[in-house]
């Protein structure tokens, strides 16, 4: 029996790629997010928008954790598969 033939295109794994980007977009959307939502208090002129905001600070600090375990999630990845 005779051995197949050797592929004629590299083996690259384009859906596995596109999910990293994806990853890696999702992780600096909501990092990004949240700090806004964190720090934007310090630059509203309005005292009543200001402490609307102020008072939202818990959905800054979990779409900051979520953007951080996004990023980290990301790095795993591409750990292992440069390994």
């Amino acid at each position: 029996m005779p051995l197949p033939q050797q592929p004629t295109r590299p083996l690259t794994n384009t859906k596995s790629s596109k999910a990293d980007k994806e990853l890696l977009f999702k992780a600096v959307l909501c990092a990004l997010i949240g700090l806004g939502v964190l720090i934007s208090p310090y630059f509203i002129q309005s005292p009543g928008m200001q402490g609307i905001v102020a008072q939202s600070s818990l959905v800054g600090w979990f779409s900051l954790a979520l953007g951080i375990g996004f990023g980290v999630a990301y790095a795993r990845r591409v750990m292992r598969s440069r390994h």
